[in-house]
């Protein structure tokens, strides 16, 4: 074969996305996804060191295609979709049967959560795909501690006399056993954590901390900021399944329909959101695409300066989008999340040097947007089933991931120095002493005199006022 297989390879992109491969005939061989099309698609150029049947199916390979998408669980769903469909000769995974880790709560009085591989069924609502088996029990942690849905077995349950091991450590409300009252509920709040609503709960959570903590009941308290802390750390893997999950971007075509409908030409276009919890922790991002897919190079996260601004979004859009059209010159379109106002304060920033579209949301937020256009008219005209309408929604959408991704990191540091810097005498360098030596807060909380005596540096009078700041002790 005189094209080497460098050369099929030379113009992937870094994005995510899935590729497929072909021999000479046309013949669908591999289908296989990415965090990074061009770094993936690299590790097939030194045949050795690959594992034995992908050696003999690369020497075949005479055509790589590939489809970016918005993100490497996005991915993952779609090269799951194509192997079912299509079963291309070299996949060992999913033909045979098997897939991806998923979740599911099934349909009980009591319904159980349980992890699964196989075919759905409609004796239980699912949730993934999930891209291991660390990421899928690590949010079955998230869901015992915030929830306290059982996992056992039906059986397991009709047959306890008293509470398990879970209950004694707050992971399950034994309704084998003991009266429930809000079990319902918390399947409820289950289901809205699975689908990726989780910023209004932290929300809930966070003024009921502040309730226990104002009468001074910090054991409630405690218990509050512990799930507080489990839904920031743990991302949104759970994506409810649907037929319509995996949008065929189809960039460039959507790009240029998009160039028609503004009048403009692009090549670069930023677009912005905001995030704050009741003021606290007020950031901003900016995501950027052009014709061939998301610009990751021009990525920006912001935290905000003027501190007189937190909590109004409009004041935080203005010095975000101030501080990225100095950073990011290349920009010719800027798209903000949000309605007039937004928009009205992006077009005053940008002082007409830059256009200004915005993506304004309605009653629902998925499927009832309508468009503010360059000039300050409304667009409720697109329809809403188009390749442009699904498009606009979804880059707006990986700018609200970016920003909310990151204010949860954000929050999650500041939760952490927030709680050790309660405990007076405990500064920056004891601080660090105590997580070098523990590994996490929680771990910190948790352990006794003995241990934090055995903490390097802490010292006798620092270890026994942070054993009795967490075990409401005087010593």
């Amino acid at each position: 074969m005189n094209i080497q297989f460098r050369d099929l390879i030379e113009n992937a992109p870094l994005s995510p996305g899935i590729y497929k491969m072909y021999d000479s005939d046309g013949n669908l061989l591999y289908v296989g996804k990415a965090k990074n099309l061009l770094n993936r698609l690299r590790q097939y150029i030194d045949i050795s060191k690959l594992e034995n049947h992908k050696q003999v199916m690369r020497t075949l390979v005479s055509r790589v295609e590939w489809e970016t998408t918005p993100s490497e669980q996005d991915a993952l769903l779609l090269e799951q979709k194509l192997i079912k469909t299509l079963k291309p000769k070299y996949n060992v995974m999913l033909t045979d049967g098997k897939m991806y880790p998923m979740l599911a709560l099934t349909k009980h009085e009591f319904p159980r959560l349980l992890k699964f591989r196989g075919k759905i069924s409609q004796k239980k609502d699912v949730f993934g795909p999930y891209p291991s088996v660390y990421a899928l029990n690590d949010t079955i942690k998230t869901i015992q501690r915030v929830c306290k849905l059982r996992t056992c077995t039906d059986t397991f349950m009709n047959n306890r006399s008293r509470p398990c091991l879970l209950y004694q450590i707050g992971r399950c409300s034994a309704p084998c056993c003991l009266p429930q009252t809000d079990y319902d509920k918390n399947v409820q709040l289950a289901r809205r954590i699975l689908t990726g609503d989780s910023e209004p709960i932290i929300a809930d959570l966070t003024k009921i901390m502040k309730d226990f903590s104002d009468k001074t009941d910090y054991e409630n308290a405690a218990i509050i900021r512990d799930k507080i802390s489990a839904l920031t750390t743990t991302t949104n893997r759970g994506i409810r399944q649907k037929p319509s999950a995996i949008p065929n971007l189809q960039w460039n075509k959507n790009v240029n329909d998009l160039e028609k409908l503004l009048g403009i030409k692009i090549n670069c276009v930023g677009v912005f959101d905001n995030s704050h919890l009741f003021g606290k922790h007020p950031v901003g991002a900016m995501i950027a695409f052009g014709h061939d897919g998301f610009i990751k190079s021009s990525y920006r996260h912001f935290k905000l300066h003027d501190m007189k601004r937190a909590g109004n979004d409009i004041a935080m859009m203005e010095e975000f989008v101030t501080r990225a059209i100095k950073d990011v010159p290349e920009l010719d379109l800027i798209i903000v999340d949000g309605g007039r106002a937004q928009w009205n304060i992006a077009t005053k920033v940008s002082n007409g040097r830059i256009p200004v579209f915005g993506v304004a949301k309605g009653e629902v937020r998925n499927g009832d947007e309508h468009f503010i256009m360059l000039d300050g008219s409304e667009n409720r005209t697109l329809p809403k089933d188009s390749s442009l309408f699904l498009f606009l929604r979804l880059v707006r959408d990986e700018a609200h991931r970016f920003v909310i991704t990151y204010h949860r990191s954000v929050r999650a540091k500041q939760l952490t120095a927030s709680v050790l810097d309660s405990v007076e005498g405990i500064g920056p360098k004891r601080k660090k002493q105590l997580l070098q030596h523990f590994g996490s807060v929680k771990s910190i909380m948790d352990a006794d005199l003995k241990s934090l005596l055995h903490v390097p540096g802490l010292g006798k009078n620092a270890a026994e006022k942070i054993y009795a700041y967490f075990h409401s002790e005087v010593l």
